[in-house]
């Protein structure tokens, strides 16, 4: 049985399903204020420089909001860091796997700190980041990672990201002024320290010639468990330790647990074999809509799933067999028109749609939970379907 992730509703059961258009994601501003709270004393404790990761979460109608809790963005490349600078307010960190010369030019000219992934990169294109007169950074690969699920350690030994940590000497330590590293995903604070732990005596020698270090993302700072005192400890003793700024890039901790996805019951059915569970087809789509779902994969939590009662089958309306998003128990069987929503799906959603198929995006709602008041910023219709073709 696929791990259901996510579940915490916040105030969503509040909300009336029905009220918005079907399929919608919902973003409730009160639950986003929550976190961006926490992250803002976080900086306030420990002088950490906090940037959202855009590949994660990027809403434009939120990007003031953001900005104004956040020390600005990190990016993964020309589109994001023209978003980032044109929406965003504060620094603007980019970082790619390998930058294209042909973008490299306008990319330096719009960020603040430019981190390279791979020697060659650093040899090819570091002259014309000191051009622009921007802060440049090398990636490192701590080789050490905690993370079971290999699409999603970016810190193993096969990596392609970051230059392996016994390669730092490799670099001249005069042209550069941070180092990057990324070794989480969802996790709780004891993984970044026993990193940590794993590369200090490299990194803690070489300090004084760097201004920043970044610790990267994945931590989940905005989860109810996570261990944040801890994590303030953590960043004031390495700070001066190191004497350099330190940065971390969470993109889920921005968002976590802010928003669903409405959808609707377009058909639901029992197969004649025995053997086969009841089926309800919805208008979301794992495959188009929430592609994490698939390629995590995960079954996302049901906002008011009962402990006991129907098992059904919630499939998409692609013609892909595996559009499924998972099994789930009902109180009663689902009927045509009934509306469900799937929680904690702010990140990684959104910034992931596609058109397959020519299944309709849904919707993007913003709502206040205080006050009940929703404003629909986003609605696609055909022509965008069209122009993507």
């Amino acid at each position: 049985m696929l791990q259901t992730m996510g579940g915490n509703p916040r105030n969503f059961q509040k909300l009336n399903l029905y009220s918005l258009p079907s399929p919608c994601f919902v973003i409730d501003k009160k639950a986003l204020i929550s976190n961006l709270e926490v992250l803002q004393r976080l900086k306030v404790e420990t002088n950490v420089k906090i940037l959202i990761a855009l590949k994660a979460f990027s809403n434009l109608a939120l990007a003031p909001l953001i900005s104004k809790y956040l020390d600005g963005c990190c990016s993964s490349g020309l589109y994001e860091t023209r978003l980032a600078a044109k929406y965003f307010q504060g620094e603007v960190s980019t970082f790619s796997p390998a930058f294209k010369s042909s973008e490299f030019e306008e990319i330096a000219g719009i960020s603040n700190h430019i981190i390279f992934n791979s020697l060659n990169q650093f040899n090819n294109f570091h002259s014309v980041a000191k051009k622009f007169n921007k802060e440049v950074g090398i990636r490192v690969n701590p080789l050490y990672s905690e993370i079971t699920n290999p699409k999603y350690n970016s810190a193993n030994i096969y990596s392609r990201l970051g230059i392996h940590i016994n390669d730092l000497n490799k670099i001249d330590l005069d042209k550069i002024d941070g180092i990057h590293f990324h070794t989480l995903c969802e996790q709780n604070f004891q993984p970044l320290q026993n990193t940590w732990d794993q590369i200090k005596s490299t990194i803690i020698p070489i300090s004084k010639k760097l201004k920043w270090i970044n610790l990267g993302g994945g931590h989940h700072i905005t989860r109810e468990d996570y261990e944040l005192s801890k994590l303030k400890s953590f960043l004031k003793k390495i700070s001066n330790e190191t004497n350099c700024q330190i940065y971390i890039e969470p993109g889920e901790a921005v968002v976590l647990d802010s928003g669903i996805l409405i959808g609707e019951i377009v058909d639901s059915f029992k197969p004649t074999n025995n053997l086969s569970p009841y089926i309800a087809i919805t208008d979301i789509s794992a495959i188009s809509h929430i592609p994490d779902v698939i390629e995590a994969p995960y079954r996302p939590a049901l906002l008011n799933e009962p402990e006991d009662g129907y098992e059904v089958v919630l499939g998409g309306p692609s013609c892909l067999a595996g559009d499924i998003i998972g099994k789930y128990k009902f109180k009663n069987l689902p009927l045509i028109g009934d509306r469900i929503a799937l929680l904690d799906q702010a990140h990684y959603t959104m910034v992931k749609t596609s058109f397959f198929n020519g299944v309709k995006l849904p919707s993007i709602a913003l709502w206040d939970s205080e006050t009940d008041d929703i404003d629909v910023i986003k609605q696609f219709s055909f022509k965008d379907f069209e122009n993507k073709l």
